[in-house]
């Protein structure tokens, strides 16, 4: 699994930290997501999965190591 984000987009909700906090964070100054791990764990999946359906600004896309989404 591989995990990319639009910082762009990013508005700073927190919903990624709060469902997987192994692979996300915040910036302390702006709230924008950190992306901690690219390539999380398989066990780490429903949990990163949950956080890109939770974000409201649609930022974080999730793919299989086949480059397509997962």
């Amino acid at each position: 699994m591989k995990v990319t984000l639009d910082t762009e987009r990013c508005v700073g909700a927190g919903h990624c930290v709060l469902s997987a906090p192994q692979v996300f964070d915040q910036d302390e100054g702006d709230g924008v997501v950190l992306l901690l791990d690219p390539e999380p764990a398989e066990a780490l999946a429903g949990a990163v999965h949950e956080a890109a359906d939770l974000c409201p600004a649609q930022a974080i896309l999730v793919s299989g190591p086949d480059g397509r989404p997962a």
